[in-house]
């Protein structure tokens, strides 16, 4: 489900920035090195009006986050994604709410860019703008889509970045690597703002489809850019592998409701021809990991549909 233009000025330098109505969360295990350059960025972008919680998760050294912080939440061990931010969004009260992972930089003029977009949209629940990896500078993620295999993906993953001149797209839902949203949309949502079970990956897919639900829109705005170093190989690669391939047909059961089961054939065939890919070494993920990514799946209860 790709975006499609929006009408609107191309260059978005808003009137006022006013971040004393918004609370960036950064969770983090504190293995990030680029954890001071993150929050760095986002006290350059804010000024001390914008008020800045990190989550602490773990026994590393987290003197850099005190001193830049405005409120360091602390916990023994890893939440998760989801537990974590949700326990930073309930740390404030502002309106807006940005979720910045930890190995995020956001560049000059991505708060004021997506500030003047949620102003200018009023039934607009989220904004984000647009990710670039570190390395390349080639897209990360231009926000979440379906493909035909009923998988979640980053549009535009690996093309050219939009000009900034490109205004906004609407798109099913933003990434929570770089994001704002709004709190009162959050608000009118059941439960928990990001699913704690989920741990991490599919969590933003997930608030996606039920803040889409509710009838609220979401856009990427071009004029924004963030750059992702993204995750490491290794042991961290393999269990994100296991919780994408887990954590999916959970969502998917949520929203689809009884439509799940019909599309269940063919999502299973994709994961099928995945490990197929994974056991001839192509492709990121190991055999071991999706295997294991199916266990949880069957390990989750998947709720009733909300709808």
């Amino acid at each position: 489900m790709g975006g499609r233009e929006m009408d609107g000025p191309s260059g978005v330098e808003p009137a006022r920035t006013d971040s004393s109505r918004v609370v960036a969360v950064v969770a983090t295990l504190g293995l990030s090195p680029d954890l001071t350059a993150c929050l760095d960025a986002l006290r350059r972008e804010g000024g001390d009006e914008l008020e800045i919680v990190v989550v602490a998760q773990g026994d590393a050294d987290f003197a850099a986050a005190r001193a830049r912080a405005d409120r360091v939440l602390s916990f023994p061990r890893n939440l998760g994604f989801a537990a974590a931010n949700d326990a930073g969004m309930a740390a404030s009260e502002r309106e807006l709410v940005a979720t910045v992972n930890d190995d995020v930089v956001v560049e000059q003029g991505w708060l004021a860019a997506l500030l003047a977009v949620l102003d200018r949209e009023p039934d607009v629940a989220a904004v984000q703008g647009v990710n670039l990896r570190a390395d390349t500078g080639a897209v990360d993620g231009c926000g979440i889509a379906w493909n035909r295999w009923w998988q979640a993906v980053q549009v535009g993953r690996d093309a050219p970045p939009l000009p900034s001149t490109a205004g906004e797209r609407e798109v099913f839902g933003v990434s929570a690597t770089a994001a704002i949203y709004r709190r009162e949309a959050l608000g009118a949502l059941p439960g928990p703002v990001f699913d704690p079970s989920l741990g991490s990956y599919y969590e933003d897919v997930d608030l996606a489809c039920r803040l889409r639900r509710a009838g609220r829109r979401a856009l990427v705005v071009a004029a924004a850019r963030a750059r992702h170093a993204g995750s490491a190989s290794g042991r961290r690669l393999a269990e994100r592998s296991e919780l994408i391939y887990g954590n999916r047909y959970r969502v998917l059961a949520r929203h689809l409701g009884a439509g799940f089961w019909p599309r269940l054939p063919w999502i299973w065939l994709r994961d099928v021809v995945d490990l197929v890919h994974a056991l001839r070494g192509r492709g990121e993920h190991r055999p071991g990991a999706i295997v294991r990514g199916w266990a949880r799946a069957l390990g989750l209860r998947a709720p009733e549909n909300e709808g």
